[in-house]
């Protein structure tokens, strides 16, 4: 894996080029500007924090942490995150890339949506998080530097993104409501599906059919 670290670039090597064209021909502009922003701030916030993270290996997940949106990558029944988890395993396999590499990447992009877990875990895994949640959520967004967040965005604009990102991301899971149970996307499907309802865990627990000791 490379060593890069211009601010506003991303990652020149082969690898890079073709998640970037993986990108490019699956994702609409809002994904593509999105995915490229995520990795842009993630990897400025990993410089802020002086943390040692593989830029190559940050950048591959955050071109791929939404492709299981896109009908080229969407399954039936996982979760979105799960099915561009295994869209990255599945390009990086054929690169050749190692595999603890591999799992980093997946477990990067499999957890980008999950709090409280990934600050545990290795940099790239961790940083995709928290560029994610800068990008769509604006965690972090007072401490990160203004001027850099301002050329980022006139390179990459977020053009009507909220609403436009939101209407996205429910189009990518709308068919399979049932995995987004226990995650961040039931509230998604709260607000997009009519009388949706997330089973509640409670009656989950009082209604199980094992019988408690005598």
């Amino acid at each position: 894996m490379s060593v890069f670290n211009s601010a506003l670039a991303i990652p020149d090597s082969l690898l890079a080029k073709e998640a970037t064209q993986t990108l490019r021909e699956h994702a609409i502009d809002l994904l593509f500007n999105h995915s490229t922003r995520v990795y842009l701030f993630a990897a400025e916030q990993g410089r802020q924090q002086k943390r040692c993270f593989d830029p190559e290996l940050l950048y591959v997940p955050a071109a791929f942490h939404d492709l299981g949106l896109t009908g080229k990558f969407s399954s039936p029944h996982e979760r979105f995150e799960v099915d561009g988890a295994n869209a990255a395993r599945q390009f990086l396999s054929a690169h050749k890339v190692p595999e603890d590499q591999i799992q980093t990447a997946w477990q990067a992009i499999a957890l980008h949506t999950t709090p409280g877990i990934t600050h545990h875990m290795r940099p790239e895994i961790a940083l995709l998080y928290s560029g994610a949640g800068l990008e769509v959520l604006g965690k972090g967004f007072e401490e990160f530097p203004s001027d850099l967040c301002h050329d980022i965005v006139a390179k990459y604009p977020r053009k009507h993104f909220k609403e436009g990102f939101l209407e996205t991301y429910f189009a990518g899971f709308a068919h399979k409501p049932e995995p987004t149970y226990g995650t961040v996307n039931a509230a998604v499907c709260q607000r997009f599906i009519p009388g949706f309802q997330n089973p509640n865990m409670c009656e989950s627990i009082l209604e199980s059919p094992f019988p408690d000791s005598k």
